[in-house]
């Protein structure tokens, strides 16, 4: 048991509903689609009342065919059942087609508003969750809501066929509906009785795929390092529990479900063994005709299979009720980063105010207390310091992914949270370590802020970055695939067309994790005049792996433990021989052309 549930816990952002305020919801999904649910609704009775009238049909010929041996009147009774039949099969395809398009367009708008909550939530959000598991909600819970629509559809049509069946059988012989009807109480008490059962393993079973999908994303996202490490067999091993364990929830899952039809219908049986003696007798004794028993008989069928399937549905049901309760809590999910305004941002000009900032991704571990540190218009300030000093969260933090839990952050005087995010955003330039490219040509990357961009505007772009050297190694210059993620491109080629990228946004402040950090010498120096082109005039914030950025930079700021220790230019921090110093001399001066390993290099300052 411990096995089979380990890992399974709800994610932090799960919520429980209440199953009334998840139908209330559901429902308003089909709000628009009334005057084809209201033609569906029509079919359904249409339908059932068809089905209804077959077994009664037939009773009656039974009846008269026992006085009347014509032919003429056995064709007639023919005509009449074919009839019903024809008309039966009609209704159906209409209430089918029609159920299968509106169930269609509501898990179409379901699926939207599930991505686009993913599109909505912080960067945070995924950090703390594997975006395996989400995409399972956006796909394999919606499939799951979209078959207990369907169920649902059913279900109508199950209720009314019952009615008219009941109604039928109150009309022939009231005796014998009253035996068919005392069992009906104890079919739906065992049916309602797996009801919190069936939710909590369907819940659990939707919890494990959503792990298996997320372990596979995963691998498939690492596999190049996987075989570089030649650990294929160490993957395999780490996903056969994994998989195994959803194989014992699936199955566990399908023993509940599998275990209440046969009650149901040995329950059911025992009803139908009663109806046969009691009727039986009744028509040897002749206070019932051949017809009616036929028609009690016939109706039994028809009524016991739709009342297990509708004792059964709360059952069932609660597939669909988890998968919308898994779907409306990514939806619901709060947001931890929250504007207090949506003030349009205007062309900044970049200057940028941290005012006692403090913030930590978990609040009892700060990274940052009391930050206080201003950066000019137009300034370009390297920060440089440790491993978890404190250089990447100020990234964030301006480009609003993460929520600061204390202080101001100001933007030109205005606070960073009266902004609407999708403005200010389009004033921020970010280009990380490894730049992300989407499948599809150069052109596209580049394009990729402004798609309204011309192919000269995305040419020029290009040849401003580097001097256009780089798209002569390009196959087929701008229209070169990138592949998947980029990987037909290498890392420089990567960099060069982030950089490009960055020139069609044209932003105020550019935020640059490195990007010289991962090439080769040659590249770096096309990476470097690139750079040089994009920060110009720009607010610009390096997080340093290069000692040819630091020297280029306006202001280098150190940071340790989330505090500025020590600030200034290049050769000042060297003169000083303080904590620049000791981070310069352990990740920078093998960098200096100057450099000798082995020969006590001392960096040479000019006063």
């Amino acid at each position: 048991m411990g096995f089979i549930m380990e890992g399974l816990d709800a994610e932090d952002y799960d919520r429980r509903y209440a199953d009334r305020d998840l139908v209330r919801r559901i429902l308003r999904y089909f709000r628009p689609k009334l005057p084809a649910m209201t033609v569906v609704a029509v079919m359904i009775v249409a339908t059932s009342a068809l089905q209804a009238v077959l077994p009664l049909v037939i009773s009656w010929g039974i009846d008269q065919l026992v006085g009347d041996q014509s032919n003429s009147f056995l064709a007639i009774l023919v005509a009449l059942i074919l009839l019903s039949g024809v008309l039966a099969w009609a209704t159906n395809y209409v209430r089918q087609a029609l159920s299968a398009r509106v169930t269609g367009d509501v898990v179409l708008t379901i699926r939207q508003d599930a991505f686009a909550a993913v599109l909505k939530r912080d960067l945070s959000f995924y950090d703390e969750n594997p975006s395996g598991k989400i995409v399972s909600r956006v796909t394999s819970d919606t499939d799951d809501f979209a078959n207990t629509v369907t169920l649902t559809m059913n279900l109508l049509s199950q209720v009314l066929l019952v009615g008219f069946v009941t109604a039928l059988l109150f009309v022939r012989d009231v005796g014998l509906a009253l035996l068919t009807l005392a069992i009906t109480p104890i079919v739906i008490a065992m049916a309602l009785a797996f009801r919190r059962i069936a939710r909590d393993t369907t819940r659990r079973a939707q919890r494990s795929l959503a792990r298996v999908n997320s372990t596979v994303q995963e691998t498939m996202g690492g596999i190049a390092v996987a075989k570089n490490f030649r650990q294929e067999q160490t993957i395999y091993d780490e996903f056969l529990p994994i998989n195994e364990q959803n194989y014992q929830v699936t199955v566990r899952q399908g023993m509940v479900f599998g275990a209440i039809f046969p009650l149901l219908f040995l329950v059911a049986g025992f009803g139908t063994v009663l109806l046969v003696l009691v009727g039986g007798r009744g028509v040897l004794g002749g206070s019932v005709s051949p017809g009616d028993w036929y028609l009690f008989l016939q109706a039994v069928a028809l009524f016991w299979f739709p009342l297990t399937s509708i004792a059964s549905f709360w059952s069932q049901f609660q597939q669909g009720l988890s998968a919308a309760e898994r779907v409306f809590a990514l939806v619901d999910a709060t947001p931890r980063v929250l504007q207090n305004d949506s003030q349009p941002a205007g062309r900044l000009t970049g200057q940028i105010e941290f005012r006692d900032v403090t913030f930590g991704y978990h609040p009892t571990q700060p990274v940052l207390s009391d930050f206080t540190m201003t950066i000019q218009a137009g300034e370009m300030v390297a920060l440089v310091g440790h491993t978890g000093a404190g250089k990447s969260t100020l990234g964030k933090l301006i480009t609003r992914f993460y929520e600061f839990q204390g202080g101001h952050i100001y933007l030109d005087g205005r606070d960073i949270r009266s902004f609407d995010l999708q403005d200010y955003r389009r004033q921020l330039g970010v280009v990380p370590q490894v730049p992300f490219l989407f499948s599809g040509t150069v052109a596209d990357n580049i394009r990729y802020p402004r798609p309204e961009a011309t192919d000269d505007e995305v040419r020029l772009a290009a040849e401003q970055v580097g001097n256009g050297d780089w798209l002569a190694a390009l196959p087929n210059g701008l229209e070169t695939e990138v592949g998947e993620h980029g990987q037909a491109l290498s890392m420089g080629q990567r960099q060069l067309v982030a950089l490009a990228r960055l020139l069609i946004q044209d932003p105020a402040i550019i935020i640059l994790d490195e990007a010289t950090a991962s090439v080769d010498p040659l590249t770096e120096a096309q990476i470097q005049e690139g750079l040089d082109v994009v920060l110009h005039g720009r607010t610009s914030i390096v997080i340093a792996h290069r000692l040819s950025t630091i020297q280029h930079a306006d202001r280098i700021v150190v940071l340790s433990g989330g505090r500025i220790v020590e600030e200034g230019d290049h050769p000042t921090l060297m003169r000083r021989g303080g904590r620049y110093c000791e981070v310069y001399n352990t990740y920078f001066r093998h960098q200096s052309p100057h450099y000798r390993p082995g020969t006590g290099f001392v960096p040479v300052v000019q006063a």
